[in-house]
Order: structure tokens, then C-alpha cells, then sequence
């Protein structure tokens, strides 16, 4: 066990962060996260994210911030790749979609100008063609000024290609959130009990009234650039808000794999099948999505924490969600 100096003097517990000395990072910018043992979930907030239950998770390597701007495009550059939100969509695969929704286009947060029904979230999220990684809003958007804010935009095939180009994989759910807890094992926040420690903001997130009023406190009102804000105990930046990230997971209740008796290592979540919204038509699959972003607020979405976690239908990209890849320590796939 180590400890380092936090907020005025307090002092945090943790792991050891290195590896073997002999050992160094696999490629710049990653940082090694130690195998062993958390309690995964949360059995005091959100129904999907208990019970809370033991797993234990192999050592691994994980990029230190999100996925960039400015690395997303070397990856475009490199490879030609189109994304998901880029390409026109397959009919087939939207049974009774109207014709003019299948056009190349991404999901775009739109505050309303007054306070709207908070169980509809059409109120805010816009299906705007032409919305895609270069044009976070919509046509006449850029990135040009925005090269270290997180990419988004991105959707799972978007994801896996760009890790697959780099020799890289994304993140088991619970790899992810043993990484995003620092060696804070069982703390509500990745950075401990407190949102706000001396009134301090540790993430980006909303304050105020979402969605009509962010009174942006902690200096942002959309995406920041990568590590503005303070890094967790394994100096990892911003697995808390900014921009949700991707899993590698399948989603499933975790009751369907969880017994708080037993621990469960190197746990992969669900299947396909299952991960199915069985309300949805097209029957989508859905992959975990984890850390929240710089929508969730306290009078909706108090998904800022390690433990909370959301399904995401592979197909869609939105203006809030992103990705960081790992690269396994011992090659365990």
C-alpha cells in the first residue's frame, strides 16, 4: 500500500500503480492498472448498477485520458475509415423507418428553452443529419479549434476498428471500473464520499437545472479538453464526466451474474442476444456504457460515479460519448 498527499493534506489509500520495474508502457500515454480484487456496483443508487458483488480482474494497461480529437483523426487519416454516423443507413436493419431518417446523421444534444417532461429524452437528444465526429453539432460545427477534447460520435464499429488499428482492445465493465476507482474500493465518487471535496470540481458535469440550465460552474458547458480536471488515484483523467465511454461488454442485469457470495474473476458480462432492448423494434444490441459525462446532473442523472453504467445500442453515436482503449497485461481475451 502507498499513499499520496489529497486536497489540503488528506491522504488516500492505494495500490501499488507499477508493474514489475522491468516492465514499461506498451505505448505512450498508458498507464498500468493492478490486477486483484473490488466490489463492483453499487446497492444504493440506480436498480441496474446492484447488487453490489466481488469480482477480482487481472492486471492491464489503459490509456491515461480518452480517445482525442486529434488521435481519432490520425486513426481517419491512416486508415479511410467512415464512421457509423457517416454512412447512410441500411433499411433492413430499421424495419418501418420513415425514409427521411435514413440519412447519415448522429444523436446532438439540444437544451430546451423550457422546462420539459424529464422521462422523455427526445426533449433534448436530436437526431440532426450531418452531425458526426468532425461536426460534434450538426453542419457548420468543426473540431478545428478542439484537437484534446474527447472524440464522439462514435459508435461500436467506430470503436473496435480504431482499437483494433491501434493493437488495442476496449475494457471489460469491470476492468473499467476497477480502473475508475483508483484503489478506492467501495467510495461513492472515484475520488471519494464528496462531490465537490473544498468545493472543489473534480469532473465535468452539470450544475444547475438540467437540461435548461447549466450554470457551469466547473468551467465547461459541452466537452473539455483531456485532463483538465484532477487525475484518480491511478492518475487516470476523467473516467468520471466529460464524455461516457464505451465497454467491451455485452449488457445484462448484473443480478443475471452476480452472487454476493461467490467472486467472480475476469468477469465479460452478457451476450448478444440478451443484451436486446426487448422494446425496441429494430432489437438493436447493447453494449455497457460507463462514467457519465458533462450531461448528468444531480436532478437527473446522478450517473457520475464508478459504479453507474447505462446500455448502448451499438448503432448509435451521440455528442456525449466516447472511448479509451487497454491492452491486456498477460494477452487474457
Amino acid at each position: 500500500m502507498s499513499t499520496r498527499p489529497w486536497l489540503d493534506g488528506e491522504t488516500v489509500p492505494l495500490v501499488d500503480t507499477q508493474p514489475a520495474a522491468s516492465d514499461s508502457p506498451p505505448a505512450p500515454g498508458m498507464v498500468w492498472i493492478p490486477g486483484g480484487s473490488f466490489l463492483m456496483g453499487s446497492d444504493h443508487h440506480y436498480p441496474e448498477e446492484a447488487p453490489a458483488h466481488p469480482v477480482t480482474v487481472d492486471g492491464f494497461w489503459i490509456d491515461r485520458h480518452t480517445v482525442t480529437n486529434a488521435e481519432f483523426a490520425r486513426f481517419v487519416r491512416k486508415t479511410g475509415h467512415v464512421t457509423v454516423a457517416e454512412r447512410t443507413p441500411d433499411p433492413a436493419d430499421y424495419p418501418g423507418a420513415r425514409p427521411e431518417s435514413l440519412v447519415p446523421a448522429s444523436m446532438v444534444f439540444r437544451a430546451p428553452s423550457h422546462r420539459v417532461d424529464l422521462g422523455n429524452h427526445y426533449n433534448w437528444w436530436t437526431y440532426v443529419p450531418g452531425a458526426d465526429w468532425r461536426h460534434p453539432q450538426g453542419p457548420g460545427s468543426s473540431i478545428k479549434k478542439k484537437p484534446d477534447h474527447p472524440v464522439v460520435h462514435v459508435a461500436w464499429d467506430d470503436v473496435q476498428a480504431y482499437a483494433a488499428w491501434a493493437g488495442r482492445e476496449l475494457a471489460t465493465e469491470a476492468e473499467w471500473e476497477l480502473a475508475c476507482r483508483g484503489g478506492l474500493d467501495g467510495a461513492t465518487y472515484a475520488w471519494g464520499e464528496d462531490l465537490t471535496p473544498e468545493g472543489r470540481w473534480m469532473a465535468n458535469t452539470w450544475q444547475g437545472e438540467f437540461p435548461i440550465e447549466n450554470l457551469e460552474l466547473d468551467g465547461y458547458g459541452g466537452t473539455a479538453p483531456v485532463g483538465r480536471y484532477p487525475a484518480n488515484g491511478y492518475g487516470l483523467v476523467d473516467m468520471i464526466g466529460n464524455v461516457w465511454e464505451w465497454t467491451g461488454d455485452w449488457y445484462q442485469a448484473h443480478g443475471e451474474l452476480a452472487h454476493a457470495c461467490c467472486t467472480v474473476t475476469n468477469p465479460r458480462g452478457g451476450d448478444r442476444e440478451h443484451s436486446r432492448d426487448p422494446n425496441d423494434v429494430a432489437a438493436i444490441p447493447r453494449r455497457v456504457i460507463k462514467g457519465g459525462s458533462h450531461l448528468c446532473a444531480p436532478n437527473y442523472c446522478r450517473r457520475y460515479r464508478p459504479a453507474a453504467r447505462m446500455a448502448q445500442p451499438v448503432d448509435t453515436s451521440t455528442s456525449h460519448l466516447g472511448f479509451r482503449c487497454i491492452i491486456r497485461g498477460n494477452d487474457q481475451r
